[in-house]
């Protein structure tokens, strides 16, 4: 694994680890927004709802 951002001079082990893991979690493949999936939670959700009346916001 190459290391593309030039790190800070004063930069600490765990402060070089945190940087580190917040750019490979950036690298990862995003999920798709919108998409099928969640349409289909936020029709589970609705359908439940109207039976728990006191489950409104």
């Amino acid at each position: 694994m190459t290391d593309e951002t030039p790190p800070p001079e004063n930069e600490t082990p765990i402060q070089r680890a945190l940087r580190l893991k917040a750019e490979k979690l950036a690298a990862r493949p995003k999920p798709p927004r919108g998409g099928k999936f969640q349409r289909e939670q936020a029709a589970a959700a609705r359908s439940s709802s109207k039976s728990k009346p006191w489950m409104t916001r």
